[in-house]
This record gives C-alpha cells, sequence and structure tokens, in this order.
C-alpha cells in the first residue's frame, strides 16, 4: 500500500486537514464500515469514475466517481475496490465554507457528485489528476484545485470558538457553558454550528467523544473499554456501549476484531459473504 498526505499551504490549511492519496494492490471483493469523524471529504475514485453507495440492506447504488462526502452522522459502507487508486482532501471540522456555496448540514449522509457543485471544474479536476504523472504531482493538481475554489469567508465567531472549546473537551456541561458565552440564543447558535459544520453542537460532540475513545483504544494492545469509556467521560459502560453502537454499528468488541490499518475503517464483509 502507498499513502502520502500533506497539509497543503495557507490559507487552505486553515480549512483543510490534509490531501492524501492512497494506492493498494487489488483485493477480493470486500467491504467495509467507515466510521464518523466529524468532517466532511472530497473523494476521488482514480481507479474508476464511479462511487458505489451501499444501503443497509446492501443493496448498491452507483453515482460519480467524484464526490463530495459530507459529515456523517454514522457509519457508511465501502467495498475494497474503491480503495485501489482513491485521492481526497479531508476538510477540517466547518471547513467547507470557503469552497462551496451549500450549507454544510445539506451535505449531512450524503455523496454528492461534485459537478452539481462546481460544474465544468470537477470535470476538469478529474482530467488533471489523471494526468498529473505520480502521486506527488496528483497531491499538487488537487491543491491547485482547492486554491483555485477557495473564497474569503468569515466564519462567525461563535462557531470557531466552540470548535476550538469542544476539541479537549466535548461533554455535555461544556456546551451548555459554550451556548452561554456565544452572545446568541442557543436555537440561533444551533443554527449557526449545523449550518457551518453539519450536525447540532450536541451531535458533533458526541462524535468527537467517540473518536476520543477510539484514540484511546489505538494507544495499546490490551484495550480495556471500561477505562476508556471513563476517561472520555461516558456515564457508564451502557452509555458508551450504546454511543459505540449508534456510531459503529457495532460493539467496541465488535470494533477491535474488524479493525483494519485505518482508525476509521473496519471489517464489515468478506468475499466470501457477499452476494452483489
Amino acid at each position: 500500500m502507498l499513502y502520502l498526505q500533506r497539509v497543503p499551504a495557507p490559507p487552505l490549511d486553515a480549512f483543510i486537514a490534509s490531501i492524501w492519496y492512497c494506492e493498494n494492490d487489488p483485493k477480493p471483493l470486500a467491504l467495509e464500515r467507515v466510521l464518523p469523524t466529524g468532517a466532511a471529504q472530497l473523494i476521488v475514485n482514480l481507479k474508476e469514475d464511479r462511487t458505489r453507495l451501499y444501503d443497509s440492506e446492501l443493496k448498491c447504488e452507483t453515482t460519480s466517481g467524484t464526490v463530495l462526502s459530507g459529515i456523517q452522522s454514522r457509519y457508511c459502507i465501502i467495498d475494497t475496490s474503491e480503495q485501489e487508486c482513491v485521492l481526497g482532501v479531508a476538510f477540517k471540522p466547518g471547513g467547507l465554507a470557503p469552497f462551496f456555496s451549500v450549507p454544510a448540514h445539506e451535505t449531512r449522509d450524503a455523496d454528492i457528485p461534485l459537478n452539481l457543485l462546481w460544474g465544468r471544474r470537477a470535470i476538469d479536476l478529474r482530467e488533471q489528476l489523471l494526468d498529473a504523472p505520480n502521486p506527488d504531482a496528483k497531491l499538487d493538481a488537487m491543491e491547485r484545485a482547492m486554491a483555485e475554489m477557495w473564497r474569503p469567508v468569515d466564519l462567525h465567531p461563535a462557531v470557531t470558538f466552540a470548535l476550538e472549546a469542544f476539541t479537549p473537551r466535548p461533554h455535555d456541561a461544556r456546551i451548555a457553558a459554550v451556548t452561554a458565552m456565544s452572545n446568541l440564543s442557543p436555537k440561533r447558535f444551533i443554527e449557526r454550528f449545523k449550518s457551518t459544520v453539519g450536525v447540532t453542537p450536541k451531535h458533533y460532540c458526541r462524535i468527537l467523544r467517540f473518536q476520543h475513545a477510539l484514540s484511546h483504544a489505538e494507544a495499546g494492545h490490551r484495550v480495556d473499554w471500561t477505562r476508556i469509556a471513563m476517561d472520555c467521560g461516558y456515564f457508564d459502560q451502557a452509555h458508551f456501549i450504546h454511543d459505540f453502537r449508534s456510531f459503529a454499528g457495532i460493539t467496541p468488541t465488535g470494533y477491535h476484531d474488524g479493525q483494519t490499518q485505518f482508525r476509521n475503517h473496519v471489517k464489515f464483509l468478506q468475499s466470501n459473504t457477499i452476494s452483489l
């Protein structure tokens, strides 16, 4: 596997966490859960110009190979063929605004063909990425495209402050405190946050706390889920398992058993059990 990533130059780095390229050898068909991270991604399938979408019954539909994948409220399902040659842009939470006019909440749980948002520029981008002679050149091409599409925006200071405040302590008490300091009514604060980030402050903090738990689980080979639940601020083990299931569709033990080399990819079904 080849995996490269870079942080783009300013001003893009304020809104984009990384631009990445991944190349894998062909594998037997398998499905994987992709877990919510709290932010959106722009995904370009360079192997084939299509993206396969699986519903809960594993029925497959296809769309464009270049999509804006909005913030996820729970896991989605992809297959291994989607990962043979892929390039992506991982946005920071609230990072869509300089590049897309659509409010972030309208992209939630959706894979939107980029041509619907960028028109002809999306087609040109794909051609430029395919023509680039090597992975570094492809990353260069994507960074140039994002710089061309960038427009200056002023995020509401209450949302900017909230995103910074929630990161170390994504708990209910923190949400109430940040809301009180926002100089906005609770309803207006939620509306502002949702249109910028894609979900409500409460849902965002739940995703962030879930990601904290996954990060703690990576720290060692022997995973003490009870301890992780306490460290991440869950009320009790039942609360932790309920939240984990709502985002991952499986228990913490199921996550551990199905882990891949990427924290947010979990084995779902392998080739001998798939009938598509």
